[in-house]
């Protein structure tokens, strides 16, 4: 007999949510065979058979959250019919109605065990530590600031004194307001693993950070006349398209090479400041927003950074990419300009200190000189910092910085 282990997916993914079962109890599987998709804060990975066999015994089941090496089912020596799909989940409408069949006076021991404690956000110790204790983590207090929840807040939870007898109905606090209106519509669902971690880290970026953010605007009348003129025959040459990512991602590291501490990161009381430039691009994916990373965009041309961006953005979509793709960006690109952004201000990509937000393309009236006025194709952008390394006079200067080397294309081939 074999277990069916939670691998190891990186040093940062320490557990995951199973999205999908694909075999049931009692099918035959051999070494290779999808037995689960697993979805995690950065990736979706499917887990295979490690042996042949009978699923003996599937242990956790689809939205519980399971840690790394966290035995989750068994195969049996033997054979069978091929593996079949699993069997759909009961509606969750069934849900309310098994819980309304039990017994009011059912004991506290068994509520604590029907708790539905997957969507707490707690370390795997916490979690075991809970279920030897009976304790359910809902209901354990945690000081972590985003609510994350520690073996020592377990402990605690265990040593505190029992709750006093509920006061009389009369004194008791007002309850709190429902989510919902009663008998208007409304529908509840829980948030993916990968939108749990995106709000619990760019609300820990906030908390983390001294961020600020300092705005410049860009007349791209020069970008799209090069791209107007070069575009054909670039394609033609490379099979791809000249974007406009491939300018600016050239701007930020002729940037960032001129004020090296947007490039950095903070580690306790050091500074590590980075040689290396590899660029995160901010990218929509049907779970939300990831950031893939180009690396060593000093290196590469405008047609490397171009395919690069266009395949991770593929890969995103479909929901492919891997950890190699996500870790270790040095600076990160945003665009909410390709939904309408005028005007932003992205949160920082923590570890990162520097965020660049692109906006939308918008024809404005700008002064030539004193006398002439003209329409011209304009840019808002937008640079959040951590204030507690980069200083205002250095931020504002970056943002000229990538302004001028935007305006002149040219000084890209130079920079870059």
């Amino acid at each position: 007999m074999s277990n069916i282990i939670v691998p190891a997916m990186g040093e940062s993914i320490t557990e995951g949510t199973i999205s999908k079962w694909v075999v049931q109890e009692g099918a035959a599987v051999r070494q290779g065979d999808v037995l689960l998709e697993l979805e995690t804060d950065k990736v979706n990975i499917e887990i295979g058979a490690e042996a042949d066999g009978i699923v003996s015994s599937i242990l956790k089941k689809e939205g519980d959250t399971v840690a790394i090496g966290e035995v989750i089912g068994t195969i049996g020596e033997g054979s069978g019919a091929p593996a079949a799909p699993a069997a759909p989940a009961q509606p969750e409408a069934a849900a309310p109605a098994a819980a309304q069949a039990a017994p009011a006076a059912a004991p506290a021991a068994v509520a604590v065990a029907v708790a539905d404690t997957s969507g707490v956000n707690a370390s795997p110790a916490a979690r075991k530590l809970a279920r030897e204790k009976g304790i359910d983590l809902n209901a354990v207090p945690t000081r972590d600031p985003i609510g994350r929840v520690f073996t020592e807040d377990v402990k605690s939870a265990s040593n505190a004194p029992a709750a006093a007898p509920a006061a009389p109905a009369a004194a008791a606090a007002p309850a709190a307001a429902p989510a919902a209106v009663p008998g208007k519509p409304a529908e509840r669902k829980r948030m993916s693993r990968r939108r749990q971690t995106i709000a619990k880290r760019l609300v820990e970026a906030q908390h983390n950070a001294a961020m600020l953010t300092t705005f410049n605007e860009v007349d791209m009348t020069a970008i799209l006349d090069v791209r107007k003129r070069r575009k054909d025959k670039f394609k033609e040459k490379f099979d791809v398209n000249l974007g406009f990512m491939s300018f600016f991602t050239k701007a930020v590291v002729g940037a960032l090479k001129a004020f090296p501490l947007l490039n950095a990161e903070i580690d306790g009381d050091d500074i590590i400041e980075k040689h290396y430039y590899d660029i995160g691009i901010a990218v929509s994916a049907p779970d939300g927003l990831v950031v893939p990373v180009v690396r060593d965009a000093d290196r590469l041309g405008f047609a490397e950074i171009e395919r690069n961006i266009v395949d991770l953005a593929k890969k995103a979509r479909s929901n492919s990419l891997s950890l190699s793709d996500l870790q270790g960006g040095t600076f990160t690109i945003t665009n909410g300009g390709v939904f309408g952004s005028l005007l932003s201000t992205p949160i920082l990509n923590a570890p990162q200190v520097g965020i660049l937000g692109m906006h939308k393309i918008q024809l404005r009236p700008v002064a030539i000189d004193a006398e002439r006025m003209e329409n011209r194709p304009m840019m808002y952008i937008a640079l959040s910092y951590d204030h507690r390394i980069v200083d205002g006079a250095g931020a504002v200067s970056f943002l000229v910085k990538v302004k001028e080397l935007l305006e002149d294309p040219e000084s890209l081939l130079l920079e870059g």
